[in-house]
């Protein structure tokens, strides 16, 4: 493994065995959807940072179109969501699955279950203030 991607990983298991949230829960900006900051750090030599989001959306919850000035990368924990880009087809992911946004990208996502809650992590790496969504009409 390459330095980068050691010093990535290293910030990143550092962050997430921490054993508490950098942050508390925050309300999003949609009613149902709860982000806990688990990782932010600045990637060595960069002017990029790290950041790594605990995100969890109630049965129902519904994030509508926006896109990200950097790719970020979804992985479900829980519960079964549906990601669509723009112009694309669903994609519906469970547990153990990955879903890459590319920067740019105009996508949606949703819990589509009526009773279990969305469970899944945001990995983005990102200079400093890209790192959260834009919302898109």
């Amino acid at each position: 493994m390459n330095w980068p991607n050691r010093v990535f990983f290293s910030l990143l298991l550092a962050g997430l065995f921490s054993g508490f949230p950098l942050r508390s829960p925050t309300s999003a900006e949609h009613l149902g959807i709860t982000h806990t900051l688990l990782f932010k750090g600045k990637v060595p030599g960069t002017e990029e940072q790290v950041i790594v989001w605990d995100t969890e959306y109630a049965p129902g919850a519904v994030n509508p179109r926006h896109f990200h000035p950097a790719a970020v990368t979804f992985r479900v924990l829980s519960g079964t969501g549906i990601w669509q880009e723009e112009g694309k087809p669903p994609v519906t992911l469970d547990a153990g699955e990955t879903f890459l946004a590319s920067a740019g990208t105009i996508h949606t996502h949703r819990n589509p279950s009526a009773t279990e809650k969305l469970r899944f992590l945001e990995f983005i790496v990102a200079p400093e203030g890209q790192d959260r969504s834009v919302p898109r009409p």
